[in-house]
């Protein structure tokens, strides 16, 4: 089991493709599914920010941000 690290929540602006948005919002719909009244109670930003969080955390975002050479244009 990795080990686990200490995480600070940092608000930042983040590009992604359309499709990208879609399809979280797609699948968090389709996993939460439709209340009574056949809506959609998800706060689909709270989810991307779960996503790219995860996706930074499993693909070690720390080690790509100490290499300086990461940091050119």
């Amino acid at each position: 089991m990795p080990e686990k690290k200490e995480t600070l929540l940092v608000r930042a602006n983040v590009e992604m493709t359309a499709a990208s948005l879609q399809a979280i919002v797609e699948n968090a719909k389709r996993i939460s599914g439709p209340n009574e009244k056949g809506g959609y109670r998800v706060d689909t930003a709270d989810k991307v920010s779960e996503m790219i969080s995860r996706f930074l955390l499993e693909n070690d975002f720390e080690n790509f941000v100490k290499n300086v050479d990461n940091y050119g244009e």
